[in-house]
């Protein structure tokens, strides 16, 4: 196992809006000591929704949509990827590729044994989240999608995207804090600053700097040929219930990415979208997970 860098657990006290237990596992196959950090709310025997974040995120973006989706009586489930969030961060950039944050993913799956899911993504957990149900489909039952994609390396990325992918290399320290606050300026600092907690310095930041780096760009670039199956799974195989919410302001993963990613959703309704939320969709999240809700249920 690499060095393993550990955020102080006191970094993340009295974050505003974000007062649920954490959970963790250190035994995950595949990942032995190191340590994925989730939230496990609500009845162990419900159905669960499985909330996935992006990046520079972590589960505390959910913190305005887990109030409802427990309200429904269902169990939720929100993981920090390895390199966010209070999971464990290997110190060395060149362990978080691709395949690894996508098996780390199957087995906590698999570990927890979740059933009867909703798989709720965006960004980062979209990219690699939408992945997840072809392996094993049993297992999922509903889908929240929110402003992400399935690069499948067949057309350019967006421009939308080659400028932020050249943002994030020239900022390996990110300002992760600042940075959402731009993006969602009805954040208060102290909510702003819940967003620097995992990363006391640039060390920490490594999962975050890979992650532009690692979204498929062609056809053999790794992931590309698990993004186009996946691309087959949800257009041909999906059963389940959708609903996808649009940020409208989004610049890299906005309006026209996602009505193209709504064209391989067998059976999805039409967009629900948000005039005024931006890529970070969650943070509208009292608007949206209703709205989202109320689709599901009809």
């Amino acid at each position: 196992m690499p060095d393993i860098l550990k955020t102080p657990p006191e970094r993340f006290a009295n974050l505003p809006g974000f007062a649920w237990h954490a959970h963790s596992r250190d035994d995950l196959p595949g990942y032995s000591g190191l340590a994925m950090t989730y939230l496990d709310e609500g009845p162990k025997t419900a159905p669960v929704f499985l909330c996935l974040h992006g990046q520079p995120t972590w589960s505390y973006l959910y913190r305005r949509m887990i109030p409802h989706f427990l309200a429904t009586g269902s169990r939720v489930v929100a993981p920090d990827f390895f390199g966010f969030g209070r999971s464990d961060k290997p110190a060395d950039d060149r362990v978080y590729t691709f395949d690894f944050h996508r098996n780390s993913l199957l087995a906590f799956v698999r570990a927890l044994d979740l059933q009867d899911i909703t798989l709720v993504v965006q960004d980062w957990g979209g990219l690699l989240g939408l992945t997840l149900p072809m392996e094993m489909p049993e297992r999922f039952s509903r889908l929240i999608v929110m402003n992400t994609a399935l690069p499948t390396g067949e057309v350019p990325l967006t421009n939308g995207f080659l400028e932020w992918r050249a943002f994030s290399k020239s900022r390996p320290d990110m300002a992760v804090g600042k940075l959402m606050a731009r993006s969602c300026p009805q954040l208060t600092p102290a909510e702003a600053a819940a967003y620097d907690a995992p990363f006391p310095d640039a060390r920490y930041k490594g999962g975050v700097r890979q992650f532009p780096k690692l979204v498929p760009e062609f056809v053999d670039s790794d992931g590309a040929a698990i993004e186009r199956a996946s691309r087959e799974f949800w257009r041909n195989q999906w059963r389940g219930r959708s609903v996808m919410a649009i940020g409208m302001t989004d610049p890299v993963l906005g309006p026209p990415v996602m009505r193209a990613l709504h064209r391989d959703i067998r059976g999805c309704p039409p967009p629900l979208e948000f005039a005024e939320a931006g890529h970070f969709v969650q943070e509208w999240g009292e608007n949206v997970a209703p709205a989202a809700l109320s689709v599901l249920q009809t």
